[in-house]
């Protein structure tokens, strides 16, 4: 399997040029001939940033809602009582809970794509950050993820929230949805990924901050996206 798997690749890696880097609509009408797999492949995008990941004042973090949606059911999980628990039921969660759910995650249950827990369930929610926070699922405020607002918190993870961070590398990896979602929600995903990112930017970053765009389907070969057509590159 291997063997031909590295055929495929090698196939699709003639359909581009490793030198050229693409416009964003010209990136997007090709990656569907790049998505050849018999799964629906997600579709990938990594952006190396110019910030010193180094520095505390440096980080980029965040979260944008694209507009079309992951293309993947999302599994939501709620840490709140009392008429916030009724809230975030009533709003479409998969689990909704307190110690009860704090007791089966330190017990190996993992079964949820997304965490959720309003301010005053954080202490209880502290006992499984070593669980949690490894795999991005320790509830954050600045993601929107720490609310009492859990209804629409809940929506916002169900309709495709797409939470990003900076790597140590300087890198934010995400995926902006499966390629059935098609060339059109693709592209609008994606720009709605870059805009935050751009939004996201620390004020004491300086110079180059896109330093480079890629996309690609998850098992197929790199797109070099021209970023000096998505902001000015230079301050």
């Amino acid at each position: 399997m291997a063997k031909k798997a590295s055929k495929r690749f090698r196939e699709l890696d003639k359909k581009i040029k490793a030198t050229q880097k693409y416009d964003v609509d010209a990136a997007f009408k090709m990656l569907p001939d790049l998505a050849t797999a018999k799964f629906d492949e997600a579709i990938d995008v990594a952006v190396n940033l110019g910030v010193d990941v180094k520095q505390g004042d440096q980080q980029v973090r965040g979260a944008v809602s694209v507009p079309n949606g992951l293309g993947k059911q999302v599994r939501v999980l709620v840490f709140a009582k009392g008429e916030k628990e009724k809230e975030a039921k009533a709003a479409g969660a998969d689990y909704v809970g307190a110690e009860e759910l704090i007791e089966k995650i330190n017990g190996g249950w993992m079964d949820f794509d997304k965490a959720i827990a309003t301010p005053d369930m954080m202490v209880a929610v502290s006992k499984v950050a070593r669980v949690l926070g490894p795999r991005g699922l320790m509830p954050n405020p600045k993601v929107g993820t720490v609310t009492f607002d859990v209804g629409k918190a809940v929506e916002n993870e169900k309709k495709g929230k797409l939470d990003f961070r900076v790597d140590k590398a300087g890198t934010v990896h995400v995926s902006i949805g499966k390629k059935s979602i098609g060339e059109k929600g693709l592209k609008e995903n994606f720009m709605a990924f870059i805009q935050a990112v751009i939004k996201a930017k620390p004020a004491t970053s300086k110079g180059v901050y896109l330093k480079s765009v890629y996309v690609s389907a998850s098992m197929g070969p790199s797109l070099a996206i021209e970023v000096s057509k998505l902001q000015p590159q230079a301050e």
